[in-house]
Parts: C-alpha cells; sequence; structure tokens
C-alpha cells in the first residue's frame, strides 16, 4: 500500500510540476530547506565539536539562549543570513556561496526562469534527495577558511 501511495505522490507531482509558477515555487523552497538544513547541521557539530552549549554560544553571540536552543533543535527554522553568519563567526568559520554540481545547475537553475523541465519527475525526485541528505555540494556551504 505504501509503495502505490508513493506513487501516486510522485504522479501528483509530477503533473503539478507542470505549472510554471508552482515549479518555481517548488524549486526554491526545496533549495531553501535544503541549504538552510545544511548550514544549521553544519553549525551544530562545529559547536559540539568546539565543546560549547548552547547558552555558552547564545552568549558568545549576545543572543538569547532560547534563540540558539531552537536554532538546534526546531524542525523547522528560518534563521537569518546574518544569524547564520554570527554563529558561524563564535565558531571560527564564515558562511560562503558555493556552486551547485554542474548537473543540478541544469537540472534546477534552468527551471527557475525556463519555468518548465523536460523531466518533472527526475526534478523532484533530485530535489527529494537535496532535503533528505544534501551532498557535499549545497547551494550553500560553510568554509573554516
Amino acid at each position: 500500500m505504501a509503495d502505490a501511495e508513493h506513487s501516486v505522490f510522485w504522479d501528483d507531482l509530477t503533473q503539478d510540476l507542470k505549472d510554471p509558477q508552482f515549479l518555481r515555487e517548488y524549486v526554491a523552497q526545496s533549495i531553501r530547506i535544503a541549504t538552510i538544513d545544511r548550514i544549521v547541521n553544519e553549525l551544530d557539530a562545529a559547536r559540539e565539536e568546539a565543546g560549547l552549549s548552547k547558552a555558552e554560544l547564545a552568549r558568545a553571540i549576545n543572543s538569547e539562549p532560547a534563540a540558539v536552543r531552537r536554532l538546534f533543535s526546531a524542525g523547522h527554522v528560518n534563521p537569518t543570513l546574518g544569524t547564520l553568519a554570527e554563529v558561524a563567526a563564535a565558531l571560527g568559520m564564515r558562511v560562503v556561496l558555493e556552486p551547485l554540481e554542474d548537473g543540478d545547475r541544469k537540472r534546477i537553475t534552468g527551471p527557475l526562469p525556463e519555468g518548465s523541465t523536460d523531466d518533472p519527475q527526475v526534478l523532484a525526485r533530485r530535489l527529494d534527495a537535496m532535503r533528505r541528505k544534501p551532498d557535499a555540494q549545497s547551494a550553500t556551504a560553510l568554509s573554516g577558511g
């Protein structure tokens, strides 16, 4: 039964992605989620490696401990770039842009201005994979240098 439901989901999504407005929104939000998740996860790993508690990190950036706890604990966070940059700086890091892999650039960025894709199902599955487990290369990454 789960396979049938999963197939229906992909079939419906593939159909929805034929609408240029939906496609653009879906691509943009998928990349946003994958990017933020990756940065937050890497910052939390760096915090743990540095041996800092969330409260200590909050003090380092002059923030409320609850705000830092939410950043690393909430399922759906939408921090500002400024907040991410402050946290990164406190951990000896900085936020930098990194290009998508060539295949993803064509598959993901192409549909944004065009509002269409040759294979909506391939696009949807690739975006899903990026959200579930970000690749070594993503739209935004952290660099210690």
